[in-house]
């Protein structure tokens, strides 16, 4: 790969979470001595999605066999656990339990064990005796066990991404103008008046993916609607040892409310989904007025409520009521009460939606002019991090020896 004179660097990243460290890493790893500058418009890494979610290597278990999610999963749980250990990252392979409280769940659950031996994964199915003896306080009529899922510091391994991918980081600096030229590169101004040129953009904006696609001059086919999770922490944490699930919907993307044993020692609660009024809307005080008028604008947004609008209600009820939250929590821990929930931080769902109002199910990494969009990489993006930050560091590279 010749260099191209004028140019700061071969690849611009644009996005400092998971995904654009996890990209940076393996640009610089797959083709060493490729010069990488990561734009991230916060002062450190991982503000947003990666550092708000609740910390699970997910197993692979939901996902659809033969999908990205599904690959990526299973593959990136282990390398996650790998990585850990080798960065001293602290973490726990923990195993979860995905309980039917009722009869009606048990097809899901039973649909649960095919779909993780289709995906590869060893699952271990339970009645309510041996429920209690991975969680003595957990009610269910019947569970599966699945040993491969684990818990870490995300926040952590997107610092060590960053630090051992060799990139040049650029904290504060917000995107907002890009002019894209076929025959010469990608140029980027930022919000503090510099200007960056490379030869090859990669787009990992998570919340503002799209904006960030129209901005370089692409129509993306989607919008991110972003739906907002609420957390409460256990009062008293000594009542769930590990990781417990619910049998989820799977008519919606969203897994219920669930239990976590997070590598601090707390157990959070949730989330459940309601619509955020901002991007980064992380409670119901924060609007901002054009973000949300344009995801009022979207025909995709009013496609989604009259589609899901019983679930969304349920959603909904949770968000404003404690009581109606600890009544969804008592369906898998009956011993606790309004009183053993502390409200805990919330975070960001960026979930792209077409214009249809369908809900983007898989990973969604296009390509264009110079340039690889990552489209839709909400959960398990962190868990699959590292496979997915090798598919676009990929592309990358590929636009890279064509430009």
């Amino acid at each position: 790969m010749g260099r191209v004179a004028g140019t700061d660097c071969d690849v611009l990243v644009i996005g400092g979470g998971i995904i654009g460290l996890s990209t940076a890493y393996a640009l610089t790893r797959a083709a060493p001595g490729t010069r990488v500058t990561v734009l991230e418009k916060e002062q450190g890494p991982a503000r947003h999605q990666t550092g708000r979610n609740s910390g699970v290597i997910h197993s692979g278990i939901y996902y659809r066999p033969g999908s990205l999610k599904a690959r990526y999963a299973v593959r990136g749980a282990a390398e996650m656990l790998k990585f850990c250990a080798e960065y001293d990252i602290p973490h726990a392979q923990t195993g979860k339990l995905i309980v039917a409280t009722d009869r009606a769940e048990l097809r899901g659950l039973h649909a649960l064990v095919q779909r993780g031996r289709e995906n590869g994964i060893p699952v271990r199915e339970l009645g309510p005796a041996q429920i209690a003896e991975y969680e003595p306080h957990v009610r269910g009529i019947a569970a599966i066990h699945v040993g491969t899922t684990g818990i870490c510091d995300y926040q952590q391994v997107a610092r060590h991404l960053g630090e051992a991918s060799g990139a040049r980081i650029r904290y504060g600096a917000r995107v907002t103008r890009i002019d894209r030229r076929p025959e010469r590169g990608v140029a980027v101004r930022t919000s503090d008046g510099a200007v960056l040129r490379g030869r090859v953009l990669v787009n990992c904006a998570g919340l503002h993916c799209d904006e960030v696609a129209r901005l370089a001059g692409d129509e993306p086919g989607m919008r991110i609607v972003p739906f907002r999770g609420e957390y409460y922490e256990l009062a008293r944490p000594e009542l769930v040892r590990g990781l417990v699930y619910p049998v989820p919907d799977p008519a919606f993307p969203f897994l219920g409310v669930h239990l976590t044993r997070g590598i601090d020692g707390g157990v959070h609660l949730g989330p459940n989904a309601v619509p955020a009024l901002a991007r980064e809307g992380y409670g119901w005080k924060t609007v901002r007025p054009r973000e949300l008028a344009a995801t009022l604008a979207w025909p995709g947004s009013w496609r989604i409520a009259r589609r899901h609008w019983r679930y969304g209600a349920g959603e909904l009820r949770r968000s404003v009521s404690p009581q109606a939250f600890t009544e969804a929590v008592r369906r898998l821990l009956p011993g606790i009460s309004v009183g053993d929930l502390v409200p805990a931080a919330a975070g960001v769902r960026a979930q792209a939606v077409l214009r249809d109002g369908t809900l983007v199910d898989d990973f969604l990494i296009r390509e264009s002019v110079r340039t690889v969009h990552v489209l839709n990489a909400p959960s398990p993006a962190a868990t699959a991090s590292l496979p997915i930050g090798r598919e676009v560091a990929r592309r990358a590279l590929g636009v890279l020896s064509g430009a």
